[in-house]
Order: structure tokens, then sequence, then C-alpha cells
């Protein structure tokens, strides 16, 4: 593996081993530590994309290893806390519920993963397993505040959505970070709560986040401009050689 190509699989890799690290939090009852976590897999999987096309390493390996790290951080950990919120009270019923998320969005992947090719960059078939999984995550946060039954509503939408072929517009032209709406309004509800208890209870991954998020918004104003601005001054370039090469054999 190549230095430059082990930089974006390094952030995928993240991606999974915070969705990894959730679900051991999950499990010790910290839903909080857990939802914060998912939110930095997010920041992760939208900069690992960037970074690989940015670096000219984008391959089938990490597109692969993507869709793994995704299923684990935006399915199945989604799931789980739904279980353990949410549908703590339903018994199988509530599990069969919840283990429908991964397996909609497994098959978003799978199917995303052999259409790319022939998918309008304006659009998504479905909405992307990270939103619908990182809407859930967000929704996590008011399981004591919203209804069981509008969550489980939002929850099989999702569902079908994921599976579904909806041209999902994907805002591509919009000078917002990918996935930033959801991921900025999780920071502000975390600041809003953060401002409200003492100092020494703010969980440590709070803070990785905040910083994560100004790299995460620094890098997308800042970074993304100089590529958009490159394959358009090589267009010129090349355009710019033929004009000159005609008036070459014109002249002669």
């Amino acid at each position: 593996m190549s230095k430059k190509r082990f930089i974006p699989n390094a952030l995928t890799f993240g991606n999974l081993f915070c969705g990894f690290l959730a679900i051991g939090y999950i499990m010790h009852g910290d839903i909080r530590n857990a939802t914060i976590l998912i939110f930095i897999a997010m920041m992760l999987d939208a900069l690992d994309g960037r970074v690989a096309r940015i670096l000219g390493v984008s391959n089938e390996f990490g597109k692969e290893l993507d869709s793994l790290a995704d299923i684990v951080s935006f399915g199945v950990v989604p799931a789980y806390l739904a279980i353990n919120t949410y549908f703590a009270d339903f018994g199988m019923t509530g599990l069969v519920l919840a283990g429908a998320f991964p397996l909609f969005g497994a098959y978003r992947l799978a199917r995303f993963n052999l259409t790319q090719s022939d998918v309008s960059l304006n659009h998504f078939q479905g909405v992307p397993i990270t939103f619908a999984g990182g809407l859930v995550t967000f929704l996590i946060l008011f399981h004591n505040s919203i209804p069981v039954l509008l969550f489980a509503i939002i929850y099989i939408l999702l569902c079908y959505l994921m599976a579904s072929t909806l041209k999902i517009p994907s805002f591509k032209k919009i000078p917002l970070p990918r996935y930033g709406v959801i991921i900025t309004a999780f920071i502000f509800y975390m600041m809003y709560w953060a401002a409200k208890v003492k100092l020494e209870s703010i969980p440590v991954f709070f803070w990785i986040a905040l910083a994560m998020y100004i790299v995460f918004l620094v890098f997308r104003f800042v970074r993304e401009k100089e590529i958009k601005w490159m394959p358009i001054r090589g267009i010129r370039i090349k355009k710019f050689k033929i004009r000159k090469r005609k008036k070459q054999k014109k002249t002669k």
C-alpha cells in the first residue's frame, strides 16, 4: 500500500473503529459517547473519499472498504442504539424492526457500488446510509421526548428510502460540507448541552468531535476550491496547445 493511499484508508479505518467503539459504549449504557462517535465517523466518511480524489488514489479497494465501514457505523450501530432506547420494551418485535435498518442499508450500499458509474452526480438513488444512520443517531439523543410511534415511522421510512430508487438531490453544487446540516445540528446541540453541565462532565470525544468539525469545515471550503479549478486549468492548457499547433501548421 503506497503512502498516499494509506491516508484516505486510515480515515476509513477510523470510521470503522468509531463504530466499534460506539458498540462498546452502548453495551456499557453510555449512549451519549456512542452518538458522538458516530458523528465523528460521519465526518471521517465525508473526508476519506475527497482526500482520495485529491491525492489521486481513488480505487476499488477504497470503495469496498468504505462500504464495509459504513454498514457498521451507520447500519449496525444506529440499529443497536434503537434497540437500547426506543425499542427496548418490545422484545423480539423490537429486535426484528431494528434489524431491518442494517439489512436495507447493506442492500443500498451493494447497489451503489454496482451502479455508481451510471448514476448522475446531481442526485442519489435512494437515501445514503450515512445520512439515514446519522439522522437515526441524532433522534436517539431525544429518546426521552420523542414518541416511540413517531420514531418507528421515521425509522421504517428511512429503511424504505435507502432501498428505493427515488432520485434524491445530492446538493453537491451547494457550498456546504457533505452531511453538513445534520453534523452542524449535532454540534450545536452538544454545545448547548455542554454549556449546562460541569466542565469535567463533558466527554472527551466531544472535544475531539469539535476539533474535527473545524477541520471538516476548513477542508471543505479551502481545499475543495483548489481541486475544482485544477481540472479546468488543465483543459484550458490543452485547448491552448491544440490551437497553437493548428496555427503552426497553417503558417507552414
